[in-house]
């Protein structure tokens, strides 16, 4: 028998979630197959059979923690064994399929896509079959809000079947029973343990709220000139690099002239000392399975708007599958988030220390504006920069969104660096 242990995966982190297991009691795995998804605090990693065996028995389920070094399971090293041909079971119907507890695709989804570790449990809880939940996300992925909407659908089903057989008296008096009863709302509570990166999110939301004199200033830019320039060489980008050419990478690229004209803002404060970084890593916030994940693009200034979009849809792609890894995390000198994908007018987005800003993009709307004496109808998008006062001051924070403002209205700066 050998114990199957979490790993260190950091230097700075000591305690680990199983976010979910991969094969179940009893299964033969190949060497090589992972066996669990673990949940860090900065990101997930994988554990994978150190030899061909069974997995025998988990000690930790999913949702618990367990801490570095800590055994989580045992697992029985031994040959793969043989099955009579005769032993091959007939395939499942939808019908008969149930929920997968294995990972990958769920048997009888009708997208036939992976099923993500909070929905699989959220379709166990509601007692859902795979035929019952369409996926929508990247790939035919089954995220939470298809199961959630898939329970609504099936929610009055449940309580009208409920209701019948009014002169039966119920077995059991419970409160649940009793308001399903008497027509009136359905109040339950579940309890789950926040996950390992919701915690660090919180716990660094407010050291930054503590510790950072924080404060917010706005602008607005008309979108116009970027959106005619990317529909003008959109496909022939797409067909030279592979990659569709998105805003991302012109704000990150307006970011970082930005930052090389107002240096305190690509700087942070260390205990009584001032650093100043000559070299700009922009995280990009991405909304991942488990919550929003700011990984870091290196050395903007020498990336090309074709290797910015590429690397950006990588770490999305790696995002959802809970697959960043930490190092893709670490770092960062200024960070973007980008609101106006989810709908946001307007925010005030809040530092990632130890950096001291990071702007805010919105949604864009056509809005009537005053230009050259005329009122006309533009593509406008608001933009926020939220700043460490402590070290940028407020001229430096206008002057800055202003060049962001400027570059991205005449793309051409760009190219010719004025």
């Amino acid at each position: 028998m050998t114990e199957i242990v979490v790993p260190a995966v950091g230097e700075s982190i000591s305690e680990v979630q199983i976010s979910q297991w991969l094969k179940k009691e009893g299964d033969w795995v190949a060497a090589g197959t992972d066996l669990v998804d673990l949940e860090t605090e900065k990101a997930s990693v994988q554990i994978s059979a150190p030899v061909d065996g069974y997995l025998k028995k988990i000690l930790k389920p999913n949702d618990q923690f367990a801490s570095v070094g800590e055994a989580i399971a045992v697992f029985e090293p031994a040959p793969k064994p043989e099955s009579p041909a005769s032993a091959t079971p007939a395939p499942a119907t939808p019908a008969q399929s149930g929920p997968s507890t294995t990972g990958g695709t769920v048997g009888g989804n009708e997208t036939g896509g992976h099923v993500m570790p909070a929905a699989r449990r959220m379709m166990e809880d509601q007692n859902l079959s795979p035929s019952q939940v369409a996926g929508t996300g990247p790939g035919g992925r089954v995220l939470k809000e298809d199961v959630a909407r898939a329970a609504a659908n099936a929610k009055p089903t449940t309580v009208e079947s409920t209701a019948i057989k009014p002169t039966t008296p119920p077995v059991t008096s419970t409160p649940t029973s009793t308001a399903l009863q008497q027509g009136e709302s359905h109040r339950s509570e579940e309890i789950k343990p926040m996950s390992m990166i919701r915690r660090t999110i919180a716990t660094r939301l407010v050291q930054a709220q503590h510790n950072a004199a924080l404060l917010s200033t706005f602008n607005e830019i008309d979108m116009q000139p970027v959106m005619q320039l990317r529909n003008k060489y959109r496909d022939a980008f797409a067909e030279k690099h592979g990659v569709k050419l998105g805003f991302m990478s012109f704000f990150a690229k307006a970011a970082c002239e930005a930052l090389k004209r107002y240096p305190s803002v690509n700087a942070e404060i260390r205990g009584n000392n001032i650093v100043y970084r000559h070299y700009y890593d922009i995280g990009i916030a991405i909304g991942g399975g488990k919550g929003l994940v700011v990984p870091v693009l290196r050395n903007v200034e020498r990336m090309g708007f074709a290797e910015i979009e590429r690397t950006i849809g990588d770490y999305a792609t790696k995002a959802m599958a809970n697959k960043l890894m930490p190092e893709d995390l670490e770092g960062g000198t200024f960070t973007i988030s980008n609101g106006g994908i989810y709908g946001s007018l307007l925010s005030t987005p809040i530092v990632n220390p130890p950096q001291s800003g990071i702007l805010g993009l919105h949604a864009i709307q056509e809005r009537p504006i005053a230009l050259n004496g005329q009122v006309v109808i533009r593509p406008m998008m608001y933009v926020a920069l939220t700043y460490d006062h402590r070290i940028i001051d407020g001229r430096e924070a206008v002057s800055f969104l202003r060049t962001i403002k400027e570059v991205v209205e005449d793309p051409s700066r760009l190219f010719l660096e004025i």
